[in-house]
């Protein structure tokens, strides 16, 4: 196995002001959750926040499971490039050709490459981007029950009518819809399931030896409920069972530690999941996620990771963020310090903050 080469840094990193502002910004915002931070593959500190149930009185623990949300796509997105390592698709393939037993309408210009990247163009299952979202999920849970959206399949009929929003390639939008595909694409080329093949080649591969896939109504020791706060509630607080999906899906919902989630940013980069030239290729910016710069930063998306670049076009991060009714997680690494962060909350919009503090302590802004 090789790693892949880290750039060198003329910053320095206080690890001491780094957990502090960490623990301020957790303060500040009464984070629940916990917070791992590793370089060169060794922890440097982990904090824990808040319960994982309240109703039982249960804190939170560096051993502590969360759902991660989005963050999973980097999952599927690597099984993917597996199968591209083992020559059993082509990154130009037609998507149409792995899933037209479940999307039979998907239109033929769309490829493998398009759906990692996010560049198909085709409607989503649910519109992320949409300026009225909050109206439009309000919408669309009271028409179609959470509860049922527990395989990959049962999502395909949220979007399989939906108007393409332009031409497979254009340009990038955000887009879970291709990674409901891709997930559907893993089973018929592997003949196993989703689950299956992240558990056996993503997670014990990578020695996340506590990640899975246990559905909210499954829950068992160790795992932390998602709460959403409440206005209008005798308590302040309510979880989410009946707030988001049940199970996870090929675009989100794996549950991991904190220790899982640098354990898989640390193999994927040094080459346990990949090959060296495949392991190149997934940690590079495909293609721009917006005009504008953000924070001073050009942002773009690749293979399931999204990545910000300084001026002179170094990426200074990479990696993905996830967002349920309920959970908040972040994981990040850092090139140029070899460091990773990940930040996991079980409170909804929680986990931004921390990772932004985080994020000012490290490049030193």
């Amino acid at each position: 196995m090789t790693a892949i080469p880290q750039s060198d840094s003329t910053d320095s990193l206080d690890p001491a002001e780094l957990e502090r502002a960490v623990r301020e910004a957790a303060d500040a915002a009464g984070f629940s959750g916990a917070v791992r931070v590793t370089q060169h593959g060794k922890q440097l500190f982990t904090q824990s926040f808040g319960m994982a149930s309240r109703r039982w009185a249960v804190p939170n623990t560096p051993d502590t499971r969360f759902r991660v949300a989005s963050v999973s796509k980097t999952f599927t997105a690597v099984a993917v490039l597996q199968l591209v390592e083992q020559g059993r698709i082509v990154l130009d393939d037609a998507l149409l050709d792995h899933v037209k037993a479940h999307i039979p309408r998907l239109d033929p210009r769309v490829t493998v490459r398009h759906a990692l990247t996010m560049t198909s163009g085709i409607g989503d299952w649910f519109e992320e981007s949409s300026e009225n979202w909050e109206a439009e999920w309000a919408a669309l849970t009271a028409s179609h029950p959470l509860y049922l959206l527990r395989d990959n399949k049962d999502y395909v009929p949220l979007f399989v009518d939906k108007q393409a929003h332009f031409p497979p390639g254009e340009r990038h939008l955000y887009n879970g819809a291709s990674y409901i595909l891709l997930g559907l694409l893993i089973e018929s080329v592997t003949g196993r399931t989703f689950e299956e093949v992240i558990t056996e080649e993503v997670f014990a591969r990578a020695g996340m030896s506590t990640a899975g896939f246990p559905a909210l109504d499954e829950l068992g020791p160790g795992i932390a409920e998602g709460y959403l706060a409440t206005a209008d509630s005798p308590t302040p607080y309510r979880t989410n069972h009946y707030a988001t999906t049940p199970r996870a899906a090929a675009d989100g919902g794996a549950t991991c530690t904190a220790a899982d989630l640098t354990a898989f940013n640390h193999a994927l980069r040094h080459g346990r999941l990949l090959n060296e030239q495949t392991t190149r290729l997934a940690l590079t910016p495909q293609v721009s996620e917006r005009e504008e710069k953000i924070r001073g930063y050009q942002w773009m998306y690749g293979f399931g990771l999204t990545h910000i670049l300084d001026d002179e076009a170094n990426i200074v991060r990479w990696g993905h963020t996830g967002e349920e009714d309920g959970v908040s997680a972040r994981l990040y690494h850092y090139p140029q310090h070899d460091l990773d962060v990940a930040v996991l909350g079980n409170t909804s919009w929680s986990a931004g903050d921390l990772g932004w503090a985080a994020h000012d302590a490290i490049v030193g802004t």
